[in-house]
């Protein structure tokens, strides 16, 4: 003999508190602040480049580079702001660190989201800072 179950009567009732993937549409759920973590690093490295490489003829590429990173993080910033606003209140830093990040395979801690989103862009910055230290050691 088989009992039939509901499905709600298996879900977590921490799930239900947590917010819902897509609920903040085109901001694609993560904390703006790992954006800005992200886009700073990002401009880190351009400078230690800029700094460690520095002559006239790198103007232009360090310029380029600068806009293409400019263009890379302000196009989604701009489409996050046509976004409708979200219901409810955007999620604090705070929020974010206890309750992490839901997405399309289940729920990922915040620590996790840091390091799958920040991973790449650290490394760049630590081999930009190596290479620096290397040119500056071999002049």
């Amino acid at each position: 003999m088989t009992a039939q179950f509901r499905p709600e009567q298996f879900t977590q009732v921490r799930a239900a508190q947590l917010p819902h993937r897509g609920e903040y549409g085109r901001t694609f759920d993560l904390h703006p602040a790992l954006y800005a973590m992200t886009f700073g690093a990002y401009m880190v490295y351009i400078a230690i480049m800029a700094a460690a490489f520095a002559d006239k003829e790198m103007i232009l590429p360090v310029g380029i580079f600068f806009l293409f990173v400019i263009a890379g993080f302000g196009t989604p910033a701009l489409w996050a702001r046509i976004a409708p606003a979200p219901r409810g209140e955007r999620p604090r830093w705070a929020t974010f660190m206890r309750e992490g990040f839901e997405c399309m395979t289940g729920h990922v801690s915040a620590k996790g989201a840091m390091v799958q989103v920040l991973i790449m862009p650290v490394l760049l910055l630590v081999w930009g800072i190596s290479v620096a230290i290397i040119a500056a050691c071999v002049r």
